[in-house]
């Protein structure tokens, strides 16, 4: 008989807020782990920052999680677009069973946990948030890999895995395609609201990771930090997929989506291949980092004879009209470079983006704007391009910033969908970014006293602990008796 999924539900937590390479604690008598569906604990980009900072980010790195119960998690989710398709699951660290020993994988305690015994079940903590991208053309690509990786299967705790596996999904994609998801892995599609979950996945990303957020000019990486809510909402989300989708996001789920283009990702593709014969959207990117627009677009040193139009703040090296300088050669297309065709095709798009952005942004008063999507894609040339058009048109008072994990915004709020839960609160300037071994317990018995959340003063040591959760106790016993 297939094993049931795990309930959700526990009496306490116990967490901790500290280093990729610290220890995790062992589980003890007077502390139950919260058996919950996405712990957020000690979340980090795999990458360091060192390494982020030296180059362009990379784009979708995988996120640890090093407190996650593996056996909690019993779904992923996809956001099916209408060119690409994105998939975001979690896995095990190989690790534990290393450290653990034999018995490690199935949830069966060895003496490296300590304090557990043999034979007594105990939650496999430590993974990671994987980000994998197909082409929906190529839609049998990703049932493929799901079917390889047993994803659509979820791991008992006797350590074999299990039908069941729900499977999120968002975008258009997820009812072209649900059947044959169900033919072939035998799973049903779990279908969410688009639009809700493109903001709730950017919600989550800017409030539970560091380093999700940054800037990108003149070759040099920033990356922004939200150190309290108001230095997040409102924003405007620019999502750049096939098309483009401008939304005004006010706070968690209040959002409206405010303005759009038919001319997105989808255009730049669609041009790049009647135009320079590759089927590749990578190999695309990759040429256009080789070519000169100057030699298509028509540039405003073309009209002034070389020089900048300076009274109204234009130089020479400014764009008049792309693909502009085109009608007064007398070539054919293969005279021309499709390095050089790439190039003038991403500044086009790119540049259109940015000043639809930065009008919305001034119509709704709104200084924060994020670029998502995978048009993006981490590349240099498109986020020079933007972030110079936001810079130029709010005579620098604005900047673009983007994201690591921009084309998987939807489909990491389809995976958060499956157990709703309140964002981390925000930081404050106050309060250190790094504790090491610094844990917090939550007791559930708490949320009918307080409103759902757990209230109290600092606590400095352990005597003062014990006496903090007597005294939570007495208080609500009364209305427990009641």
């Amino acid at each position: 008989m297939p094993e049931s999924p795990p309930p959700l539900n526990a009496s306490a937590a116990a967490s901790a807020d500290a280093d990729a390479d610290g220890a995790l604690p062992s589980p003890t008598s007077s502390a139950v782990l919260q058996l919950s569906a996405l712990d957020l604990t000690g979340a980090t980009i795999h990458e360091s920052v060192q390494q982020a900072e030296h180059a362009v980010p990379r784009t979708a790195p995988s996120i640890i999680l090093p407190y996650q119960d593996a056996h909690y998690v019993t779904h992923i989710a996809l956001d099916i677009g209408g060119s690409l398709i994105k998939l975001v699951y979690f896995s095990q660290e190989d690790k534990d069973a290393a450290a653990v020993g034999p018995g490690a994988g199935t949830g069966t305690s060895g003496a490296g946990h300590g304090g557990g015994g043999a034979g007594v079940s105990i939650p496999s903590r430590g993974g990671k948030l994987h980000f994998v991208k197909f082409e929906t053309s190529r839609v049998e690509d990703a049932v493929a890999f799901i079917e390889a990786k047993g994803l659509h299967q979820y791991r008992g705790r006797d350590g074999q895995r299990h039908g069941g596996m729900r499977i999120m999904a968002t975008g258009g994609g997820a009812f072209r395609y649900a059947d044959l998801f169900k033919a072939r892995l035998g799973v049903v599609l779990d279908c969410m609201d688009e639009m809700s979950c493109l903001v709730s996945g950017c919600n989550f990303l800017l409030r539970a990771i560091h380093h999700e957020a940054f800037t990108y000019e003149e070759g040099v990486t920033r990356f922004v930090l939200n150190d309290a809510e108001s230095d997040l909402y409102p924003y405007l989300l620019v999502n750049i997929g096939s098309g483009v989708s401008v939304v005004k996001v006010d706070g968690d789920g209040s959002y409206e989506r405010v303005s759009g283009s038919s001319l997105g990702g989808g255009t730049f593709w669609g041009l790049a291949r009647l135009l320079t014969q590759r089927k590749d959207f990578d190999e695309v990117l990759q040429l256009s980092m080789q070519g000169d627009n100057a030699s298509v677009d028509m540039l405003v040193g073309d009209i002034y004879g070389g020089r900048d139009y300076s009274t109204i703040g234009l130089s020479a090296s400014t764009i008049a009209s792309s693909f502009g300088k085109v009608i007064g050669q007398d070539k054919e297309l293969a005279d021309y470079s499709p390095a050089d065709i790439a190039v003038a095709l991403a500044r086009m798009i790119s540049y259109n983006i940015g000043q639809l952005a930065y009008l919305n942004a001034m119509r709704y008063n709104i200084k924060r704007i994020f670029f998502g999507g995978f048009f993006i894609r981490g590349h240099p040339y498109t986020m020079e391009t933007i972030s110079y058009a936001i810079r130029f048109w709010s005579k620098g008072e604005m900047a673009a910033m983007f994201l690591r994990h921009e084309g998987f915004l939807g489909a990491v709020g389809a995976f958060l969908k499956v157990h709703p839960m309140p964002l981390p609160p925000p930081r404050s300037a106050a309060q250190p970014r790094k504790v090491r071994a610094r844990f917090v317990e939550r007791f559930s018995m708490g949320a009918p006293f307080a409103g759902g959340e757990v209230v109290g003063p600092p606590i400095s040591d352990i005597n003062e602990k014990v006496t903090w959760v007597e005294k939570f106790v007495q208080m609500g016993a009364p209305a427990v008796q009641a």
